[in-house]
């Protein structure tokens, strides 16, 4: 298995190919902080901010307003999403934790932000990204009929197995779907914005001499997750 220290992968997709799944377990198998762009996105609309507004590089942002384009399934104000995810990489780094991404970076401006800080801090050798490819009728189908966790927010998947779950396997709290986020209509305006505005970052990191590698992400979990393990090696 390929080793890692301070070091960071990032995993790429559209909505529904995986990539936090996959980085859990890739976080838990390397000893790695699953940096999870929407759990950041969640606590900072869920902050007891009583003027409702985050200031970032001199720029006030309307929480209320980030929030209804997340909803939607419209990407969030790059400056916006690039300063939550610098502030975590900083304080990541300081603690000598190797980070795996999943949902980050999701536009130009957003990875023009944060890949330099990245490359600072743990240096372009030990950067490496992965894009799971996944079709779009099963990225439809995967977010329309998945849950998460009320407690940890743990992704449960949809199958024979797991469809009548009530309760979630690893912390026991109520499996719930993500109003609005989730809904089909949503999901399509998503996949058109992940081709429109995310795609092109694969593009860029290539052009900065980040190893990116495409990865199979249809089939089960652990064949996915199989799949990533070798590309690692």
């Amino acid at each position: 298995m390929f080793k890692l220290m301070k070091k960071a992968i990032i995993l790429m997709g559209p909505p529904g190919a995986g990539k936090g799944t996959q980085a859990e377990l890739l976080a838990d198998r390397l000893g790695l902080y699953h940096l999870e762009t929407s759990r950041l996105l969640e606590a900072a609309f869920n902050s007891p901010n009583t003027e409702n507004i985050i200031k970032i590089k001199g720029e006030t942002f309307s929480l209320k307003k980030e929030k209804m384009f997340w909803k939607s399934g419209k990407i969030c104000s790059p400056l916006f999403v690039a300063g939550l995810i610098s502030r975590k990489i900083k304080f990541l780094a300081d603690m000598d934790q190797g980070i795996v991404f999943s949902g980050s970076p999701r536009s130009m401006e957003e990875a023009r932000e944060t890949l330099p800080l990245l490359e600072k801090l743990y240096g372009r050798r030990n950067i490496r990204a992965f894009v799971l490819n996944v079709p779009a009728e099963e990225t439809i189908f995967r977010n329309s009929h998945r849950r998460i966790c009320l407690l940890m927010r743990h992704p449960i998947l949809y199958s024979e197995e797991t469809k009548n779950l009530k309760f979630c396997p690893l912390d026991g709290s109520k499996l719930i779907r993500r109003k609005g986020l989730d809904d089909p209509k949503v999901i399509k305006v998503r996949l058109a914005t992940y081709k429109e505005v995310t795609f092109p970052v694969i593009e860029y990191l290539k052009e900065s001499k980040i190893p990116v590698k495409e990865i199979n992400g249809v089939g089960s979990v652990s064949a996915v997750f199989q799949r990533l393990e070798r590309a690692l090696k």
